[in-house]
C-alpha cells in the first residue's frame, strides 16, 4: 500500500496543538512591506496521532543500520553502540555553547584533548587536529599542510601522486590545494606498481595520496618501499583513514612511513554517518608537520585546560570553531570502552567477517584479485553480463531480499564491481543469510533474469529512472 504524502492527509480545521491566544501587541510597520507572507503559509493541518503515525511509518520503509546489514565497501557502515549516543546527549555536552570560556568546559577541552592523544596513540603520530568536519574535508587538510611546509622549504612543488584505486574524493582535494594530480596504474595484483612510481618521482613531487589498505581491501605490502621512494626525493606520503577499521592495534600508519593520515570517526570510532553527515575527519601528523597544524589546540597547564593558539607557521583555521564536538564524544567513548585489546578485536573480526563472506561467495561471482583481503572484498558480476544482467541489477534485486547493496561499480579498477564490507559487528547468522541471498540471485540470473531486470519489486519505491532524475530534479511537492 502506498503511503499518503503528509498533505494528502492534510484536512481544513484539523488541529496538532492547542496555543493561547497570542498577546504581543500587533505592530503594522514591524515587518516591513516586501519582507510579509501574502498568503498562507500553507503547512499541513493534521492531528498529532496522525503527524507521529506517518513519519514513524515513513522511518520503517527507509534503510538504516538498526534495520538490517549495511555492507557498503569503504564505507565502513557498522553498528554504532547506543551507549555513545547516550553520551553525545549528556546536556553538558549537548547544550555547551562553543563560545563558553575554557574556564566553563573543562570537561569538554579534557575530552577532546584525551581523544586527540588517543588517535596519536592508533595512528602513530605525533600531533592532531580536530577540527575537519569529514574526510574529505581531512584530505584537504593534510594537502594544505603539506603544501606549506614544502612552501615552508622554498618550493610548494607542483603534482601529487595517485594510484588509479584510489577514493574519488583525492583528485578533487589534489585540485582544490593547488596540486596537479599524476595518476599511476595498479600492478596486477591490485597493489601500487613500484616501478610506476618511481618513474613519475621527481623534485617536483609534493606527496602521493594512498588508502591502505587500498580499494581493493588489500595491504599495500610495499608500503615501506613506497615512504622510502617518496622521502628520497623529498616528498611526502599521505594516508587516506578510510579503512583504518582493519589496522587498529595491528599495524599503525605511522611506523609505516606515513607522514598524514585523516581519520574518519564517523566510519572508524562509532557514530552514525549517511545521508550527509554528521562526520569528523581528525588529522594527524609527524613532528615535522605539526608546527603547521590549523588552531586552537587544547592543552593542559596543570591540572587546568585551556585553548593555545597555532603557531606561526600554522595554515589557520580550516573550519568553524574546533570540530564536531557531538562526533567526538561518541568516538571518544567508544575508545575509552574499547580499550587497545577491544580496538584490535575490532579489526581482528573485520578481517575474518571479510574473509568468510569472501570464501562463500567466490565460487559464484569473479574475483579479479586474488590476493587475501582484510576488511573488505570486491567482487565482480562480469560473468552475469552473458545472461544480459549487470551488477546495478544485482544490487536492485538485493533489497527484495531485505538487504542494503553494498558498493557498486567502485574501484573503477574493476568492471561490474561489488565491493562488500561486514564489518565487525555482523553475526555468522547474518553474514550466511546475506551469501545465501547473493547466491540466490546469481542462480536466478541463469534462470529468471528478468525478475533481476525489473528488481526491485518488494519495496516501497520500483526499479527509478535514475538518470531522468538526475537531469530533471524536483523534490517540491505543489498543491492544487
Amino acid at each position: 500500500m502506498s503511503t499518503k504524502l503528509i498533505f494528502e492527509i492534510s484536512k481544513p480545521g484539523k488541529l496538532g496543538a492547542s496555543l493561547p491566544k497570542c498577546d504581543v501587541p500587533y505592530r503594522d510597520n514591524l515587518i516591513p512591506e516586501n519582507l510579509r507572507r501574502k498568503g498562507r503559509i500553507g503547512l499541513p493541518e493534521v492531528s498529532e496521532p496522525e503527524v507521529v503515525r506517518h513519519f514513524v511509518n515513513l522511518s520503517i520503509k527507509n534503510h538504516h543500520i538498526d534495520k538490517g546489514f549495511y555492507p557498503l565497501g569503504s564505507c565502513t557502515m557498522k553498528y554504532n553502540p547506543k551507549v555513545n549516543e547516550a553520551a553525545a546527549r549528556l546536556s553538558g555536552f549537548a547544550t555547551l555553547h562553543p563560545l563558553t570560556d575554557a574556564e566553563f568546559a573543562q570537561g569538554a577541552l579534557q575530552l577532546m584533548m584525551e581523544l586527540g592523544d588517543a588517535l596519536k596513540e592508533v595512528s602513530g603520530m605525533d600531533g592532531v587536529t580536530l577540527q575537519p568536519a569529514a574526510g574529505a574535508h581531512g584530505e584537504l587538510t593534510g594537502l594544505l599542510l603539506m603544501r606549506a611546509y614544502h612552501e615552508c622549504k622554498g618550493n610548494p612543488r607542483r603534482k601529487v601522486i595517485i594510484p588509479d584505486s584510489a577514493h574519488g574524493t583525492n583528485p578533487a582535494s589534489i585540485v582544490t590545494a593547488g596540486y596537479e594530480p599524476v595518476q599511476i596504474p595498479s600492478n596486477s595484483e591490485g597493489l601500487i606498481d613500484i616501478a610506476a612510481l618511481k618513474s613519475v618521482l621527481d623534485q617536483d613531487t609534493a606527496a602521493m595520496m594512498i588508502t591502505n589498505p587500498n580499494t581493493l581491501g588489500m595491504f599495500e605490502s610495499e608500503i615501506l618501499q613506497v615512504a622510502e621512494a617518496l622521502h628520497d626525493v623529498g616528498a611526502l606520503l599521505y594516508m587516506d583513514g578510510a579503512n583504518l577499521n582493519a589496522f587498529m592495534g595491528i599495524v599503525r600508519p605511522g611506523d609505516m612511513g606515513f607522514d598524514v593520515v585523516h581519520i574518519n570517526l564517523h566510519k572508524t570510532f562509532s557514530t552514525p554517518h549517511g545521508g550527509g553527515g554528521p562526520g569528523s575527519g581528525p588529522v594527524a601528523v609527524k613532528k615535522h608537520l605539526a608546527p603547521f597544524l590549523p588552531g586552537p589546540l587544547p592543552v593542559k597547564d596543570g591540572d587546568v585546560y585551556r585553548w593555545a593558539d597555532p603557531g606561526p607557521q600554522s595554515i589557520g583555521r580550516i573550519g568553524s570553531f574546533y570540530g564536531n564536538f557531538g562526533v567526538m564524544v561518541r568516538a571518544y567513548l567508544y575508545i575509552v570502552m574499547m580499550g587497545a585489546e577491544g580496538l584490535r578485536q575490532v579489526s581482528e573480526r573485520a578481517i575474518i567477517n571479510t574473509n568468510y563472506l569472501r570464501a562463500l561467495l567466490e565460487p559464484h561471482y569473479d574475483l579479479p584479485y586474488k590476493r587475501r583481503t582484510l576488511h573488505e572484498v570486491v567482487f565482480s558480476g562480469e560473468r552475469l553480463k552473458q545472461y544480459g544482467i549487470k551488477t546495478t541489477d544485482v544490487a536492485k534485486r538485493l533489497l527484495d531480499y531485505g538487504f542494503h547493496a553494498p558498493t557498486i561499480y567502485f574501484p573503477l579498477i574493476v568492471h561490474e564491481a561489488l565491493m562488500i564490507e561486514p564489518t565487525e559487528t555482523e553475526s555468522k547468522e547474518t553474514l550466511d543469510a546475506f551469501a545465501q541471498a547473493l547466491i540466490a540471485i546469481a542462480q536466478e540470473a541463469r534462470d529468471n533474469p528478468q525478475l533481476l531486470r525489473q528488481a526491485p519489486s518488494t519495496t516501497p519505491v520500483g526499479r527509478l529512472d535514475e538518470a531522468s532524475a538526475a537531469k530533471n530534479l524536483d523534490v517540491a511537492y505543489r498543491r492544487d
